[in-house]
This record gives structure tokens, sequence and C-alpha cells, in this order.
């Protein structure tokens, strides 16, 4: 069998939403082969496990995409992450140059045709040499896809219909028409165009060069050369190429590109900075920490660009509709031409002229073009705002969520945790209990227990420490200079059969037991994140009324946390699997087409986030673990962040629904009224590339945010 090959192609001159639809289909129907075309970016991502090297697989996609579409250029995707596949601005104006002339050629042949018409019985050459200028490109796509028995596709129906009018002698509409049609289908490759370099821009955070230090020279290199250990200068204005630590200087970092926070951050030596980050003052040396495709910024772009594989049910409606669409309507512009005028005994040349207007509004490339645009501009507004969305189904859900569900530790709280009470009983010292608590938490990663480790100040020998077992959401049992300990919350204390206090601390308790005799509790103290109150108030006015807080904290800590919050569902003492239990109850119970989001911090719940229709790991910057777990990485802590988050996806749905309500709407009047007389080619035209020209613009809105 031969190896699995992962490989990313451009498609240069991928102007035509159904082709992409149409390559896409085609690959996936070949054996072992898994395609993705993202329509924005012009790329086509494969993954294969049939063929024996890469050439052989570039071979058989150049022949496929050949076979739809032989002006279209499939070649390898540049290497660096990120780098624009789009075609310049200055590229694009020397295409449609020519292209201007040539209409503007065949504007001349029209404007004399209707001069002459009346005078001369020839005129209609003109008309016809008008039409060959302006349709000749459209007439050599229609006949060539004919032979390849693609006969339902824009050039097909448009000659039909303008071909049509020519031998009813409509002479002036059809050249008017297709003049028009063509203004208008180069105005929709500008708007697309321009749609796309707007996204590409806005996602352009790849650093160019790093400024390598050799042997005390700096060298100008590309950021995939450094490795780990290397040490490079970031000049004030510059991009940091890779995440690394800094080793001398101090400055001020833009990380809005990152984290969607405009305030500066202070850094100095000794700190960690993440690639990306613009520097904005002095001058920092730095070693690199991680090599350019483990870096911030290469994370990022592959996120971002992989979200396109990942499509909203809408996409996949539409796209099913629009196979179904042009047939039904190419159906009923054939009865009205056949069977209309038999029943209704009026003249074919009518009714086979309101045929052809239906030809001409059987394409429906203004939902094929502006609903995946809609959404991946959503997606680009979110990386904006510090917010990653791995998939345009997860914004698409996003935009229904009904229950936010919150982990409290490190979520709703800062998850800093201080030690502020030491409660000894039983004959024990505040001391040895500290000493108990702090030994028994010493292989721990927790922030609670790092915080009575701190508090302790001292180094536990750990060959002092034996049988040492951490037990999910209760605490840890170890045998300490031979001693029995047990540090937990009142789970572990009931599961020994250990009867321990219960205080009224409003914070963290962590109880002791010494061989099986109850030994007092110390308090752990944390805060709530000065943004989470406004966050929860800014959901609830959204309409979000289930906000709920789950926790493996003592119950009156958790209540408490909650009363300061205006949290009214509090779950508490829950194991992690009672956390996963208790997301799958929510998502029994939610409406119809409701979704249930679980915000986390990435790490620690990670089965929490896969059991929620929509998981947002929080802070998770930097994180590999959150990046794998979650469907939406916050980039930050900020709470706020989340309801940023649920805006754009509303707004992005909000706006491609308007796309989907404005095309279809005017496509159905237009055809009522061509079919009954009222409507002539012109609003045929205007309902095809006029309509989908405004729903590219209108599609372009998401991109603000």
């Amino acid at each position: 069998m031969a190896r699995e090959i992962i490989r990313e192609y451009t498609l240069q001159n991928l102007h035509c939403p159904q082709c992409a639809s149409k390559i896409e289909a085609k690959i996936n129907q070949s054996k072992g082969m898994d395609a993705t075309i993202n329509f924005v970016a012009k790329t086509l991502k494969i993954r294969s496990d049939c063929f024996e090297d890469e050439e052989e697989l570039l071979r058989h996609v150049q022949d496929i995409v050949y076979e739809y579409e032989p002006t279209i250029q499939v070649g390898k995707a540049p290497t660096d992450a990120g780098k624009a596949k789009i075609p310049t601005k200055k590229a694009l104006s020397k295409e449609k140059r020519k292209e201007m002339y040539v209409l503007s050629a065949a504007g001349v042949f029209f404007v004399l045709g209707l001069m002459l018409r009346g005078r001369t019985e020839w005129y209609w050459i003109l008309f016809v040499a008008g039409y060959l200028l302006s349709g000749g490109e459209v007439l050599f796509r229609a006949g060539r896809n004919i032979l390849r028995g693609q006969l339902f596709d824009e050039n097909f129906l448009m000659s039909l219909a303008t071909i049509g009018a020519l031998i009813i002698g409509e002479y002036a509409e059809a050249v008017a028409v297709m003049i028009f049609y063509q203004v208008g289908e180069g105005f929709q490759d500008l708007a697309v165009e321009r749609s796309r370099r707007s996204i590409a821009a806005l996602m352009d955070i790849r650093p160019e060069y790093a400024n390598r230090i050799v042997e005390g020279k700096l060298i100008k290199t590309d950021p995939k050369q450094l490795q780990t250990g290397d040490e490079f200068i970031v000049k004030a204005g510059e991009k940091v190429p890779l995440d690394g630590v800094v080793v001398k200087g101090e400055s001020f970092l833009d990380t809005s590109a990152l984290t969607g926070e405009s305030c500066p951050r202070a850094v100095q030596a000794g700190q960690q900075i993440l690639s990306g980050s613009v520097n904005q003052t002095g001058l920092l040396v730095v070693r690199a920490e991680k090599k350019y495709e483990d870096s911030t910024v290469a994370k990022i772009l592959e996120l971002v660009e992989n979200a396109a594989s990942k499509k909203a049910p809408t996409e996949k409606f539409i796209t099913k509709f629009a196979k179904v669409y042009t047939p039904v309507v190419v159906i009923l512009a054939a009865a009205l031409a056949l069977i209309a005028p038999v029943l209704l005994g009026q003249s074919f040349q009518t009714w086979i002229y309101r045929a052809l207007l239906f030809l001409v509004i059987s394409c429906p490339c203004a939902l094929v073009i502006s609903v995946p645009l809609g959404f991946f501009g959503g997606i680009g507004a979110a990386s904006r705002n510090g917010i990653l969305i791995k998939g345009t189904n997860y914004l698409e859900a996003l935009s229904k969520a009904d229950s936010v569900v919150f982990d409290k530790t490190g979520t709703l709280t800062e998850g800093v945790f201080a030690l502020t009470k030491i409660e000894a009983k039983n004959g024990f010292s505040n001391q040895e209990l500290l000493y108990y608590a702090a030994a028994a938490e010493t292989y721990s990663n927790h922030p609670i227990a790092l915080s009575v480790q701190k508090a302790y100040g001292k180094t536990v020998a750990k060959q002092n420490i034996e049988n040492y077992t951490e037990l999910p959401g209760m605490g840890v049992v170890a045998d300490i200079e031979g001693k029995n300990i047990l540090a937990g919350n009142e789970k572990l204390m009931e599961h020994f059969q250990i009867v321990a206090e219960k205080p009224t601390a409003e914070a963290a308790v962590v109880h002791i037991a010494v061989d099986g005799r109850y030994g007092g509790y110390v308090v752990i103290a944390d805060e709530v994140k000065k943004d989470a109150k406004n966050a929860v108030d800014s959901l609830r006015q959204m309409g979000i009324d289930k906000v709920v807080m789950l926790t493996g904290d003592e119950k009156s800590t958790a209540e408490h946390f909650a009363q300061i919050l205006g949290i009214k569902h509090v779950k508490a003492q829950l194991l992690p699997q009672e956390k996963v239990e208790a997301i799958e109850r929510l998502k029994m119970n939610k409406a119809t087409n409701g979704q249930t989001v679980f915000v986390g911090d990435g790490i620690n719940d990670a089965p929490a986030l896969a059991a929620a229709d929509v998981g947002i790991a929080m802070g998770a910057l930097g994180s590999d673990a959150a990046v794998e777990a979650a469907d939406v990485v916050v980039m930050s802590g900020g709470l706020m962040q989340v309801v940023k988050a649920v805006e754009i996806s509303r707004r992005t749905k909000k706006i491609v629904k308007q796309n989907i309500v404005f095309a279809l709407g005017v496509k159905v009047a237009v055809l009522i009224l061509g079919a009954t007389g009222f409507a002539g080619m012109w609003e045929a035209v205007f309902a095809d590339v006029g309509v989908a020209l405004l729903a590219v613009a209108n599609s372009m809105r998401a991109l603000k945010g």
C-alpha cells in the first residue's frame, strides 16, 4: 500500500465557485482521495494513500482539473505559511484592461447598430460583430464544455439565451445582455478578488525575515532557517519571527494580531515572547525556543487556513441546492417555450423570449460565491480579535448557542491562588499541617497545589514520598515519612470515611488527614476575573439565559462565586467525568437547533470541550494541548472575547441569511415577472450578475466583526 501523502496546491485562475465544487467532488470520487478546495484562498488540500509519489499525485490532480477548467493552473503551494496566494492588484488590473478594450469595441459596434437600424437592412451585421466580440469567450467555453458533456453551466445557458434572442430577431437586446453580462462578471471577479485580498491581509501575520546573530554579525534570513537556541534581534517596528525568551533588552510588544488586545505588553530579559507580535520601541535580543513550524504564528495560520475544510451546514445546503436549482429552472424554461403557447394559444416567439429570461437567471452564482465568502469573512474577523475558530461549522453552531457552560477555576476566576488560612485540628500544629499538605502536593501541577507549595516555601525531599496516587476530582494519597497522608476535598475524606469539618470559607478548601485521623484544612483563595460578571451579563442580554458554572470545589465555595457573578445554575463537587455527564444532560434538554457551548482552560477540560457542541479554550496562547482539544481558541484570557465570538458568529449568520433571502427573492421575483411578461433581459441580467455583485459586497461586512 502506498504511503499517505498530504499536500496543498494553488489553483491559479479559479474564479468560478461551481467549478470549484465540481472539481472537489470529482477528486473525492477517486479511490483513496480526500480533497478540500478553499475558494477564497484558491487552494486545494489533498490527502491520499493510493499514489507512490507526489509527482504522480500532482499529475492526477492536474488531469481532473483540466477536464473541468483548462484555464486553471495547478501548482505546488508556497512553503511559506500564510503567504498570499492571490494575484496582485497590478496583475488583476492588467488582465481586466484587456477585457475592457474588447468590450469597448463591442460597445462601438452596438451603438453603430442602433444608429443604422431602420436605415439599412444590413444593420444586424454590426450587432452580430458586437455579439461575437463581447461573447466570443463565453461561446468558446460553452462549446468546449458541451464536448465534455457539461451542459448546465453558466456559459452554455448564457450562450443559449442570447443566441435564442438573435434567432427571434432581438439583436440589440442579445448584444446588450452579453455586454452587460460580461461587465457584471468583471465587476464580480474584482469584488471577489478584493474580498480575497482583504481576508488575506487580515490574516497576514507571518514574519518576513529574522535578524539572526552569527559570530556577532546580523544576517537577515528566513525564519524557517533558525533552530532552537539560535539568537536573533528584533528592532522597533519589526515582527517577532519565532517564539522565544528575551535575553537582553526591554520594550513594549503589540500583540493585537494574536490576542485582539490593543494594550501593548511590556517585556524584559527573562520573559517569553511569541512570534507575530510587533516590537514597538526598544531593541530585543531573543533566543529561539521553537522552530518556525512549531511557532504560534504557524499554528494560527494553519488553523485559519484549515477552517475552510469544515463547512457549515448552510454552505453544504447551498452546494446541494445549486445542483438542483439550475436544472429545475431550465426545465421550467423549456415548459414555457413549448407548452405555454400551445395551452394559451399565443405566439411561440413571445414565450420563447420569456423562456430565454429563465436561462439567464438559472445560475446560482450569487449564493455559491457569497455564502462561503461571508463565513470566511467571519472567520477572519474573529481571527483579528484573537479568536481562532477551527471551521465554519463551529462558527454557525456558535450563532445558535442557547446555553453556555463555564468551568470555574482559571476560567471565571484568575486561577492564581493564595493560601489565606490554616486550621489545624486534633493536636496537629499549623506547621505540621502545611508540611503534610505541601509534601502531598509535590508532584501535582494544579494551581491549588502550586499555591500550597509556595506557602510552605521549602523544598520537600522527594525521597520521603512513596506510593503517590492522584485521584481525579478528589485529591492526593501518599505515604510521607511512613505516614499515610490524604490531601484533597470533602469527597476525598468521604471516600476514606473520615469525618471532616465543613468550614464556612468562601474559597477552595484542602482537607488533610494523617494515618486515618483528620488533621484540619487549609483555605486557598481565588479571585473572580475582572470581566467575568460583565461577560455573564452580556450573554444574558443576548438571550442566552442558560449560563451554567461547573466546578470540583465545595458547594459553599461554588455558590459564593456564582452569587458574585449572577449565575443561577451551579453544579459543584464534580469529578471530570461528571462534568462531561452534566454537559451531555444539557445537550439532551436543549432547544431545537440550540447549541451547548463549554468554556474552559483547554488543558484540564479536554473531555468537556470535546463533549460540548462547541468547545472554547480560554487563554490558550502558545498551548498545543488547547489548540488540539478545542473548536474555538481564545488567545487571551478575557471572557468578553467569548461574548465577541458569539456576536461575530451571529452577525456572520445574519449576513449569510440576508444574501440567501435577497438572491432567491430577486431571482424568484424576476422569474415570475418574466413569465408574465413584466420583465425583460435587463432585469434577468441584474438578477444574475447584479445580485451576485451586491451579495459579495454584503458578505464583506462580515470582515468588520
